[in-house]
């Protein structure tokens, strides 16, 4: 083989392996794909990538969904409240509808609220005969409506009622 022939060849050679695909386990070092090198100076092992081979999260796996609740009273003092509802109407139909089943017609909303406890305090006062004030538990509801009583210089604060309305995780 002559000079020429053997450089020639050498250079076909080059050629090729710069222009030949590099595999994957190449691009890693020593390591398996999904994987990359660790260790030191004789002693080397692989670790896997942080994130490789697991599947992307769910994008959607579900939601919150907000519950309300809803007190009515009438002027002769019959009341009506409901609880649970995922839409703020029908809390308020329902507590005017339990309301009106005392005999009045004249039930009116008188408090809204919705992920969370309230509670109802009467006065003693004519001109603001109920309170009402909510809290993240019926407790913490019922402290903030009789410190709204007693703040309106009532002498009596008389609880009244209370209940909760808490949100749902709806998967999906």
């Amino acid at each position: 083989m002559s000079k020429g022939n053997l450089f020639g060849s050498l250079w076909l050679f080059l050629l090729l392996l710069g222009i030949a695909p590099i595999d994957s386990a190449v691009a890693e070092g020593r390591c398996p794909p999904g994987q990359y090198p660790i260790g030191d100076q004789g002693v080397g092992g692989c670790a896997p990538i942080p994130g490789a081979g697991q599947s992307a999260p769910e994008e959607n796996p579900g939601h919150w969904v907000k519950t309300w609740g809803a007190v009515a009273g009438s002027m002769n003092g019959d009341a009506g409240a409901s609880t649970g509802h995922q839409a703020k109407a029908s809390a308020e139909r329902q507590a005017i509808e339990r309301c009106g089943h005392w005999g009045a017609t004249d039930c009116k909303v008188l408090y809204t609220y919705y992920n969370q406890c309230y509670a109802s305090i009467r006065t003693g006062r004519p001109d603001n005969g109920t309170m009402f004030n909510a809290g993240a538990t019926k407790e913490q509801a019922l402290e903030r409506a009789t410190q709204d009583c007693r703040k309106s210089g009532s002498q009596e604060c008389t609880f009244v009622h209370s209940d909760c309305t808490k949100p749902f995780f709806q998967e999906g």
